[in-house]
């Protein structure tokens, strides 16, 4: 099925991610991370929680719970005026309207900043959808280990979750379904010792 018409489902955990057109960097400065994390909270706050991310300098990761079918439906019956909506314009395509509207806003403002045009990330965006716990807490470690690969250390890495659930500062993360997930903090931290690696 073409990944563009399979809908992200109401209380479903997904592994969304995507890189910067023909690997291109995605993101120059500390401004455009942070610009990017405020995009994404302005978009998809209302459609999914988030629950582990990493944004590198030409891709990123997220892993997302979409909200339940009644959450969803108030936000949708609250941005359109007809309930029949069809296809893309439907309540079931919802979650990926607002994802593809996110990604959208970023390319036209980095776009705007580094005098450049079309398209930032590769299309459609990538995901997987998470179907067990283990899978789950997997994907989280290899998430927050992405550092790695550009040889710096995830722990101290400044555009990721891995320290958000260590902070006990004000979040927007699901922090404490993190941890739950691990049963404490400190099997968190140890199970991150062990390195994950995915083959996309």
């Amino acid at each position: 099925m073409d990944i563009r018409i399979q809908n992200l489902e109401p209380d479903c955990f997904y592994h969304i991610y995507n890189r910067g057109v023909n690997g291109d960097k995605v993101f120059q400065e500390s401004d455009n991370y942070m610009f990017f994390m405020a995009q994404f909270l302005k978009y998809l706050s209302n459609v999914c929680d988030l629950y582990a991310y990493c944004l590198m300098p030409n891709h990123f990761h997220f892993l997302i719970k979409i909200k339940s079918q009644e959450e969803l439906v108030i936000f949708f019956e609250a941005k359109n005026k007809r309930s029949n909506n069809k296809g893309l314009h439907s309540i079931e395509s919802i979650s990926s309207k607002q994802l593809s509207k996110f990604i959208s806003s970023y390319t036209q403002a980095y776009n705007k900043v580094f005098e450049r045009h079309g398209p930032l990330f590769e299309s459609p965006f990538k995901r997987k959808k998470i179907d067990s716990e283990q899978y789950l807490m997997n994907v989280i470690v290899y998430i927050h280990q992405n550092p790695i690969d550009i040889k710096k250390d995830f722990k101290s890495y400044k555009f990721s979750s891995y320290s958000t659930v260590l902070s006990s500062l004000k979040t927007n993360l699901k922090r404490g379904e993190v941890i739950e997930y691990f049963d404490n903090l400190e099997n968190f931290i140890f199970c991150h010792t062990k390195i994950i690696d995915f083959k996309f």
